[in-house]
């Protein structure tokens, strides 16, 4: 087994990787994660899911701001002498510089079967486009971003009812299963990483806010791949006398009107194609509702077009 293993990942996608390479007994010398960020609400320092699963199982983490010429992290890394570091959405380009030091390189998980959705947003983007198929892809990682060789791919279905969350719960739990057979795989020297094919490349860009607003003259196919994709942030949405409200979740109505109508009392919508049925709803300032309490004294009513 290696004998010292660096893992760098941020988020709660990364927790689940993390957590089985610490209970199947690898010997984690440093775990790196995005500093803690102020929150808006009272400047709250919040910390993220990987450090705090660190704290708590007392790793030695390392939250950098940067790693881009950053001579006193490079010392440390170095000092580290890793044998390979694993990387699950860490949140930043790690520089050639530090990608030379473990024995065995850098492998990375990523939520994608690449070269499709290289990038920031890959779970959101195969919801949002009504993918048929994702997975997971492991990586030797380059300074280019998601461009590495593959060593293996894990494929899953989609469905229409899934949202980024809970896919990304699934892939996460592939994650953790498919880093152990490649790390025997590259410690055995058994491991075989075959080039990806740079055209057929698409990119996951980084979802912007504007993207989330709703238009009621697309199909209701797309809108719900929408709401699903965006959830839970930064959520799909529409506005209403001037007030903001998110779209948690919805499903396919056979009822049909134009697009943006409101067409029955159990807040049914038209669409461009079809229409959608509003399932669960957050009105600006307020907790989610299911739509049957949401309803009750709500100024949106049978008839009503929504902007």
């Amino acid at each position: 087994m290696f004998k010292k293993i660096v893992f760098m990942g941020t988020p709660d996608f990364s927790v689940p990787i993390l957590k089985s390479l610490y209970q199947n007994g690898y010997p984690i010398c440093a775990v790196y994660c995005q500093p803690p960020k102020q929150s808006n609400r009272g400047q709250k320092v919040n910390k993220s899911k990987v450090q705090k699963f660190s704290e708590n199982i007392v790793l030695n983490i390392r939250t950098p701001e940067n790693l881009k010429k950053n001579l006193k992290e490079l010392d440390y890394f170095k000092n580290l002498n890793p044998d390979i570091a694993v990387v699950v959405a860490y949140g930043q380009l790690i520089p050639k510089e530090f990608l030379e030091i473990p024995k065995h390189g850098f492998i990375n998980i990523h939520a994608s079967l690449l070269p499709k959705w290289r990038g920031a947003a890959p779970i959101q983007r195969s919801i949002m486009n009504r993918d048929k198929l994702t997975g997971i892809s492991v990586m030797k990682l380059e300074e280019s971003l998601d461009t590495g060789p593959v060593l293996l791919k894990k494929e899953i279905q989609l469905d229409n009812k899934l949202n980024s969350e809970e896919l990304a719960n699934k892939l996460s739990r592939v994650g953790s299963e498919v880093i152990l057979d490649c790390l025997d795989l590259i410690e055995s020297g058994k491991a075989k990483f075959k080039d990806q094919n740079h055209n057929e490349a698409t990119y996951a860009k980084k979802i912007l806010k504007e993207e989330s607003k709703i238009d009621w003259k697309k199909s209701s196919e797309d809108i719900i791949a929408k709401i699903n994709g965006l959830y839970p942030n930064p959520s799909a949405h529409f506005y209403f006398n001037g007030e903001r409200y998110k779209v948690i979740e919805a499903d396919f109505s056979n009822l049909s009107g134009k697009p943006g109508l409101v067409l029955d009392n159990k807040l049914t919508i038209g669409c461009g194609s079809n229409s959608l049925r509003i399932l669960q709803i957050q009105r600006q300032g307020k907790n989610t509702q299911k739509t049957v309490d949401f309803l009750i004294g709500s100024r949106i009513k049978k008839g009503i077009t929504l902007s």
